[in-house]
């Protein structure tokens, strides 16, 4: 029962967190930097791409962090929900 209800938050926490990393990425093309719902969801997702930025250098205009960031929020997902089906 508990182990059922934390892989749910798990994966609600999951596909929350990637949906605003691709929506602030999709916005940053089309949308002004002054925006009040992108200017939001940069206080979200920028602390996250920060960190990464230190490390994966620019290709040009191409930035790819955001690819980054959802492949490692996939990957802590995957194994928080390891830990818990082995705990529980």
């Amino acid at each position: 029962m508990i182990e059922a209800l934390l892989v749910q938050l798990i994966v609600l926490a999951e596909r929350l967190l990637s949906l605003l990393v691709i929506v602030y990425v999709v916005m940053s093309y089309f949308v002004s930097p002054w925006n009040s719902i992108r200017r939001s969801l940069a206080r979200i997702v920028e602390p996250m791409l920060d960190p990464l930025r230190r490390f994966i250098p620019p290709l040009g205009p191409l930035d790819l962090s955001p690819i980054v960031l959802l492949i490692l929020i996939n990957v802590v997902a995957q194994v928080l929900i390891s830990l818990v089906t082995t705990i529980f």
